[in-house]
């Protein structure tokens, strides 16, 4: 997923403070149009073919997997907790 090395981050450095620097992403739409643009980056340089066009979904994909799995998930094991669970 999302974890390569610290070599390989270093690339990215000043994407990241750009985007630290950003002012609020305020609606999903922003947030959507700021992963458009990268997909569309990563695809600039690449052949458009099957491959290529389903490696930029699958990683936006996994992306959310991971997202899910971090936060989404942990939230909903919160509420769980609070309200009890539905199977009773």
């Amino acid at each position: 997923m999302p974890y390569v090395s610290e070599t390989d981050r270093r690339k990215y450095e000043a994407i990241v403070l750009a985007i630290d620097l950003l002012p609020e992403i305020v609606t999903k739409g922003d947030l959507e149009f700021l992963i458009f643009k990268l997909m569309k980056k990563y695809m600039k340089t690449r052949e458009s073919r099957y491959s290529t066009l389903h490696d930029c979904t699958y990683a936006a994909s996994h992306c959310s997997d991971e997202f899910r799995r971090r936060f989404l998930d942990v939230r909903e094991n919160q509420a769980l907790e609070a309200n009890g669970d539905i199977y009773g």
